[in-house]
């Protein structure tokens, strides 16, 4: 019989959410997969948060470590990554689920294809919704990642080779870390991609949807990292009218304005522009716009 690689499980967690994340962690468990698993919990927070996962997680066979770099998702992840010595590493955050053959189908895929780095499909849940979110395609490129975030090449269905790539700990704010680990990684070789919802996403319970500010900081870093997203206008334009919406969020009219208008011009049958001006204007409420893109498993 061929050898299953070994895989080393990130799941970095504030410890705020323990039903979530002893959730997530027993489906890592519940995977049956027959090579060597090493599951890593990394706690990044305050000093009591370690003392407090390591209690809901009680009786688990896994580790349990505080996070040792930058404070931040990036950082805890790189501290879990530092501390496994297997062949891949695969990452899942504390309120997603993995569905039963999630680990052994990547595996087998990545396997086959040669490939360095891997995805799979989501179901997106928001309240009693779910909605599943597939690529349409077995390989990601990096035009692809560029002309559109596709969300399903979501943090928790990442899978890839220890030693080729780490997230960086410079995003701030740990925003879109996920996004430029995988177009950095896409740059490398196309991702393989299972187009099956093989994890639930649980969106409502995200730390990051409504954080206006650090979802500003992190477009802009990416626009500073890869230029070529400036260069695609469908890609420009999605990016630009996110942050007029994030400008609109946060009361900043003028500046959501101007992003709308550049959204516009690069793009005129880009929604977002429209949108974050309704939105600046005080037509509707940007909760009211989030509430109704999640029920449909979308994000703006």
């Amino acid at each position: 019989m061929t050898r299953l690689p070994s895989v080393g499980v990130i799941i970095p967690t504030r410890g705020d959410r323990p039903t979530e994340l002893r959730e997530a962690v027993e489906a890592v468990l519940a995977q049956q997969y027959a090579g060597p698993l090493d599951v890593v919990v990394v706690t990044d927070g305050d000093a009591t948060l370690p003392l407090q996962a390591g209690r809901s997680l009680r009786g688990l066979p896994l580790r349990v470590l505080g996070n040792r770099r930058t404070p931040g998702l990036p950082g805890a992840r790189n501290t879990g990554i530092d501390a496994c010595e297997t062949e891949l590493v695969a990452f899942c955050d504390d309120d997603d689920v993995w569905r039963p053959g999630k680990l052994a189908t990547q595996v087998e895929a990545l396997t086959r294809a040669g490939g360095e780095f891997a995805s799979c499909g989501i179901e997106v849940e928001h309240g009693r919704r779910r909605v599943a979110r597939l690529a349409g395609t077995d390989t990601v490129t990096a035009a692809d990642l560029t002309r559109s975030r596709m969300m399903m090449v979501h943090s928790s269905t990442f899978l890839f080779r220890r030693g080729a790539l780490r997230p960086d700990e410079s995003a701030p704010s740990g925003q879109n870390e996920d996004w430029d680990l995988a177009l950095r990684a896409a740059k490398r070789r196309p991702l393989v991609h299972v187009d099956r919802p093989l994890v639930l996403v649980r969106w409502a319970r995200s730390h990051y949807a409504a954080r206006w500010a650090d979802r500003i900081a992190g477009l802009e870093w990416m626009l500073a990292r890869h230029p070529e997203l400036a260069v695609d206008p469908c890609g420009a334009a999605r990016v630009y009218g996110q942050l007029a919406f994030s400008h609109a969020a946060l009361g900043q009219r003028r500046a959501a304005l101007r992003w709308a208008a550049r959204t516009v011009t690069t793009r005129p049958l880009e929604p977002r522009g429209a949108i974050a001006a309704a939105v600046a204007a005080g037509l509707v409420p940007a909760s009211a716009v989030l509430a109704a893109l999640h029920r449909r498993g979308h994000g703006i």
